[in-house]
């Protein structure tokens, strides 16, 4: 009951690349490179299962950015001349590849990471990729013309690497797809298709990651335009729910998202977010437990999973440790509490 688990990225530590940065440079390069993303990724599932946590990750310490790290394995994709867009409708500008021709992988993208995290840790092992509505969201299209052609272009790459995963001993494939709370009515028209063409053929555990961002300013400056009550996941919940993906991953605590939406995806697992990644503020235990209780009005004890809001990456180590511990006790105290 109540297996807990992170969104997907942790900080990178100060000796593999920049802190505290969503696109953080790298420190090394080259084999000396690879060996310390493998210390990284090491560290962090050892963090992990030390803070009780029942389903870990590599916290995407190969990557760079969490879209930009499938990217890079793609052929088509201009990365030598990135021109600057605004994404996310525009709530940030940033500088971006170009997709310049047929889209095709180069090779396996995540093989590295994902074996190494599959040898080392016994517990369920989830693996995290971008949505093909998100990557859409993140890339100038100078070739196809069309997002939804562009984006089911991406999701049968997606596909192919997901079944590799699977293959690898991934537990857990998720998607994110933060673009789901920006493009409302396309994420119901078609970017829900599209995130099911990604999963096709797994079958494995598929979930699905929708948030507010990065605690990062510009995210941040944006939640406060959205008023009282964040109503985003009620346009699309529903036909998440009507789905073949087999988990949602929301955020909860410190939000305005009334905890009623969470009904919308009855028949699903869901990931409850109760840890905040907007603040440096510690979760007690208690804190947890209680957004834990709150969901439970909504969700059945054998369908909620306790989970971060989003991924940790631009946050200091110190403070993703101990929300890490926080999650993990706040969640044995829920189980106490709710058995």
């Amino acid at each position: 009951m109540f297996e807990t688990c992170i969104a997907g990225s942790l900080p990178k530590p100060a000796w593999l690349a920049e802190t505290q940065k969503l696109w953080p440079q790298w420190k090394s390069q080259g084999d000396e490179l690879r060996q310390s993303k493998a210390d990284a990724t090491l560290l962090w599932i050892k963090a992990q299962e030390d803070a009780g946590l029942d389903i870990v990750g590599d916290g995407e310490q190969s990557r760079q950015h969490f879209v930009h790290g499938f990217l890079e394995q793609v052929e088509g994709i201009d990365f030598d001349h990135k021109v600057k867009m605004g994404i996310r409708d525009n709530r940030y500008d940033a500088m971006v590849p170009q997709v310049v021709a047929p889209l095709k992988l180069k090779g396996r993208v995540h093989a590295f990471e994902a074996q190494l995290a599959r040898a080392h840790t016994t517990r369920k092992l989830k693996f995290t990729m971008p949505g093909p509505m998100t990557i859409v969201d993140t890339v100038a299209d100078n070739y196809y013309g069309d997002k939804v052609k562009l984006a089911f272009a991406f999701a049968e790459l997606l596909n192919q690497e997901a079944l590799a995963l699977q293959a690898d001993g991934v537990d857990i494939i998720q998607f994110d797809e933060p673009a789901f709370n920006v493009y409302m009515k396309d994420a119901a028209e078609w970017g829900v298709k599209a995130l099911e063409r990604a999963a096709q053929g797994l079958t494995c555990t598929t979930a699905v990651h929708i948030c507010y961002g990065y605690g990062i300013q510009a995210n941040n400056d944006w939640k406060k335009t959205l008023g009282d009550e964040w109503k985003q996941y009620e346009q699309v919940f529903p036909a998440l729910a009507k789905s073949a993906i087999n988990q949602v991953s929301l955020e909860c605590y410190h939000s305005h998202v009334p905890p009623h939406m969470m009904k919308l995806l009855e028949g699903k697992d869901v990931m409850v977010g109760v840890i905040d990644v907007a603040s440096d503020e510690i979760e007690t235990a208690e804190q947890v437990a209680d957004t834990i209780g709150t969901a439970l009005q909504f969700v059945a004890k054998d369908r909620l999973f306790p989970c971060t809001n989003c991924g940790l990456a631009p946050m200091s180590r110190e403070v993703a440790l101990a929300k890490l511990k926080a999650l993990g006790e706040g969640a044995a105290l829920a189980r106490k509490r709710y058995s």
